[in-house]
């Protein structure tokens, strides 16, 4: 991000949370910039980033235990407005002087909240009975002295409270999901009403300072990218080039694991709306042979990432010869990294390293590239929005995820040509009905596998049939961290099983996947 961008961030203090980044996003949403940061950064690097407002998020410790994260009362005193929310809540209540106790009133899910004061700072404009998301053992019996305590639910006397001249704010809830129904706007009012902070962080001033930064970073040099096909990899695409222009060369690895259209809409849609300088490898049968025998889906994973860095470096040796020069030298590699890549791989002191993310397929150190990575301070939406400022497709722009192995982790069993090919028609069905029933939006995405390794006894035009089930995988979520299955209506999952099955004669019996995440992964491998 640019200095500008980074200037005065709206801090979520991490404590653990598996919401912590969900928070973070709920204050883009209220159009102001937001970084993540863990509880272990000292206060004195915090107020280093001049934050106009703090956020504490919840975490499953309780601050009886003895390892518990704390909290440190110079936080409190900094002038900086600061909201707690769950523990982040409890643990201000501690740093204050207040009391928090093992109740025995546990709340969790669901709960009924009593507002006491509709015109306060937080619940301005509310009703005063909301529905709230909880998920607390202790509670806080007495607020510190100088707050003022708003809310209350059966569980909880003191479950929200302020103090608009200290602009300390906090609530037991989690307003950040969406169960908590006036969450968003709890969240605003802090925001707005009590840090009294100025609504400004949009695609379109995102977009010109990305711009700015690439511009900043690369100057006169050249740079490649590793193009998938995929939103992330466009947009950053997209970005760099309206910043150094035809400097930019994209590599589109063509592995033959892609869905059907996907590699035209790059090579043509991309390129026509972009006017980007794409080189197109053919690496089909080379992938192909390297996933012969091979169904252990670890190991094809392992196969797909190394051929792939094989084609680049081979890619990207031939674009410094024919189109590097003395004066532009190709010195920078352009990532499509974003915001929750880097806090899953420990970006930052003390952050939890969930696991890696190599966007474009674990490129080794000796590539002596310098990364580019314009997109790591936002979120997929944001990605999203800065496409369309930048004129990237819609189709591209509002395209599924899609994991970078392609098709080849959605075939339980051995990668053949025959079985990408049932896979891919099977797959263009699917995405075809979901566009006619207007659903492509209402869910986050739908793997469709193979299951290869699997046959079953079908009647089809009045023969035995023993042909592959087909699995729908419809899920709905925010940020893949967590998901739910989607609810398709059930006249759309009949045409579609009717079309697969009359259409692909390989498959014969189309199956449903409803298991949330946890404790299903989305993908099947």
């Amino acid at each position: 991000m640019t200095d500008a961008l980074q200037d005065h961030p709206v801090l979520v203090v991490d404590f653990g949370a598996q919401y912590a980044q969900l928070i973070a996003r709920r204050v883009r949403e209220a159009s102001l910039y937001s970084e993540v940061v863990p509880h272990t950064m000292p206060v004195e690097e915090m107020l280093a980033k001049q934050p106009q407002a703090v956020v504490l998020s919840g975490g499953p410790s309780s601050v009886y235990a003895d390892e518990a994260p704390a909290l440190d009362a110079a936080l409190l005193e900094a002038g900086v407005p600061v909201f707690g929310i769950c523990y982040g809540f409890q643990a201000m209540v501690t740093a204050l002087g207040g009391t928090v106790e093992r109740t025995g009133l546990r709340e969790y899910g669901a709960t009924r909240a009593s507002v006491r004061d509709t015109t306060s700072t937080l619940f301005n404009g509310q009703p005063d009975e909301q529905s709230v998301w909880m998920s607390h053992g202790d509670s806080v019996s007495e607020a510190p002295e100088g707050m003022r305590v708003t809310a209350t639910t059966p569980g909880a006397e003191v479950a929200a409270f302020e103090d608009d001249e200290r602009k300390l704010y906090g609530v037991q809830w989690h307003p950040e999901v969406l169960h908590s129904t006036f969450g968003q706007r709890v969240l605003e009012n802090f925001l707005l009403r009590g840090a009294g902070l100025e609504a400004s962080w949009t695609p379109a001033n995102m977009a010109e300072e990305l711009v700015e930064q690439v511009r900043e970073q690369v100057g006169e040099s050249r740079a490649i990218c590793a193009m998938s096909g995929g939103v992330d990899s466009s947009v950053a695409a997209a970005l760099v080039h309206k910043a150094i222009g035809d400097r930019l060369t994209c590599v589109f690895v063509d592995h033959g694991l892609l869905r059907e259209g996907e590699a035209e809409q790059v090579e043509k849609d991309f390129v026509a709306a972009t006017g980007v300088d794409l080189v197109v490898v053919d690496a089909k049968e080379r992938y192909l042979e390297a996933l012969a025998g091979v169904s252990d889906p670890e190991e094809k994973r392992k196969i797909i990432g190394r051929e792939f860095i094989r084609v680049f470096e081979q890619a990207a040796r031939d674009i410094v010869h024919d189109r590097g020069d003395n004066e532009h030298p190709v010195e920078f590699l352009v990532q499509g990294t974003l915001y929750p890549d880097v806090v899953e791989s420990g970006g930052g002191t003390g952050a939890a390293n969930i696991k890696s993310h190599h966007n474009v397929g674990g490129l080794p150190e000796d590539l002596q590239f310098s990364l580019v990575e314009p997109l790591k301070a936002l979120f997929k939406d944001e990605v999203r929005q800065v496409g369309l400022e930048l004129g990237v497709p819609e189709g591209i722009v509002w395209r599924q995820p899609f994991p970078g192995p392609g098709l080849g982790i959605r075939i339980v069993g051995e990668v053949t040509a025959e079985r990408l090919d049932v896979l891919r028609a099977a797959d263009k069905i699917v995405r075809e009905e979901l566009t006619l029933a207007e659903l492509d939006r209402e869910i986050w995405q739908c793997p469709v596998v193979l299951l290869a390794d699997v046959r079953s006894v079908g009647v089809q035009g009045d023969g035995r049939t023993y042909g592959h089930p087909i699995v729908l995988r419809p899920v709905s979520s925010e940020d893949a961290m967590t998901a739910d299955w989607t609810r398709l209506p059930y006249e759309v999952l009949a045409k579609i099983s009717g079309r697969i099955t009359n259409e692909v004669p390989e498959v014969n019996r189309v199956v449903l996947d409803v298991t949330s995440k946890p404790p299903g992964t989305i993908e099947w491998e």
